[in-house]
């Protein structure tokens, strides 16, 4: 407990540092009769590459000065301070909040005008991922947390804020897995699993809980609800770095499910910055394939035809350098050929257990079928 409340503390004067330097910045931009300016890494394709040695999506170096002394980027800087400011405040007084309240923190009226701070907190919400890469620090290190999203069983016991949690007697609904899940909150007690399986929806999840699927082959069981937040992701990154667990990923048969493994696996264009701590490399897909309908005799009542947002999408990926090894392309290529998408929900038309006796468990003995 006193190791966890060290690191704790050391994190926090980290960044702190980081916030009170930059502050400093401007104050001696300023000073010297200078604008002051952030050089923020630019969050886009442009600015993305991947690295094949070590398998994960990364930020190039381009920035993008935003400067206090320019008409079109002011009111950005200011809003940048805004939040920083407020990130301090939390961080001086050991509380945390939600990236909706910290919407809040920072709106208001400047003085004699008519001109709100941010007008939506799809502004601060772009001005915290600015300052998150700017001064190297996850929001859950500005003590920073989203709405919980995902659910987990299995072998494994925890402490999550000084309450130990045995994820093996969790009900039906499973532990909620909290947005901010770093080692100083979520402390791993025992880990007696022998792999992770994330799956992409809640309805399969409880699927696979009530089947006790977890409890027959020993492993963790998470769910992302659709598109996976931070918070699962660092908890399955830390799965897989610190107890050496291995991961399996389970989604859809569709562009989106294929992205979302890939997200797991090598990052995120988004927070390519962060998929050095977000990344699991070795991570394989045990979702629907496009030959799994014949493998395992899917009914065509069962298929969904491709729209042509999955079809733009799936030509999207295809392009990506981290879907370039021949088994993916020819993955993507045999569903675009056939137009057709299969949900995971698809094999219950087989028994409402066929995915947790049946095709799992043929997927496992076979790992060859599985894509990495």
């Amino acid at each position: 407990m006193a190791r966890r409340k060290k690191d704790s503390e050391d994190r926090t004067e980290r960044v702190l540092k980081k916030l009170t330097d930059m502050g400093h910045q401007a104050i001696r931009d300023i000073d010297r009769r200078r604008s002051p300016k952030l050089s923020i890494p630019v969050r886009s394709l442009s600015n993305v590459s991947f690295n094949k040695r070590r398998s994960i999506i990364e930020l190039g170096n381009s920035k993008q000065d935003r400067l206090f002394f320019n008409t079109g980027m002011a009111k950005k800087f200011m809003q940048t301070f805004l939040v920083a400011e407020a990130c301090k405040q939390l961080l001086d007084q050991g509380k945390t909040t939600s990236i909706r309240d910290l919407f809040y923190m920072v709106k208001h009226t400047i003085p004699n005008s008519m001109v709100e701070s941010v007008e939506d907190q799809a502004e601060s919400d772009a001005c915290l991922e600015d300052l998150e890469v700017t001064i190297d620090t996850l929001r859950e290190e500005l003590n920073l947390f989203a709405s919980n999203r995902g659910a987990m069983v299995g072998n494994v016991t925890l402490i999550d804020s000084g309450d130990t949690i045995d994820c093996r007697r969790m009900g039906s609904g499973g532990y909620n897995i909290p947005s901010i899940v770093e080692p100083d909150v979520i402390e791993f007690v025992e880990i007696n699993a022998d792999f992770v399986l994330l799956v992409e929806k809640d309805a399969v999840w409880r699927r696979l809980n009530e089947d006790k699927f977890w409890k027959d082959y020993n492993c963790i069981l998470l769910h992302g609800g659709g598109q996976p937040s931070r918070g699962v992701r660092r908890l399955v990154y830390r799965f897989a770095d610190e107890a050496k667990l291995d991961v399996f990923v389970l989604t859809d048969n569709d562009p989106w499910g294929y992205y979302i493994y890939s997200v797991i696996k090598q990052g995120s264009i988004n927070l390519a910055y962060e998929s050095i701590r977000m990344a699991v490399p070795k991570a394989k897909f045990i979702g629907l394939s496009a030959e799994d309908k014949d493998r395992f005799d899917l009914p065509n009542d069962n298929k969904l035809r491709l729209n042509k947002t999955d079809i733009a999408r799936a030509r999207q990926i295809k392009k990506y350098p981290w879907f370039q090894k021949k088994h993916w392309q020819s993955e993507i290529k045999l569903m675009l050929d056939n137009g057709m998408k299969y949900e995971i929900e698809a094999l219950s038309s087989k028994g409402i257990s066929f995915i947790t006796e049946e095709y799992l468990p043929h997927k496992f003995s076979n790992p060859d079928e599985m894509l990495d």
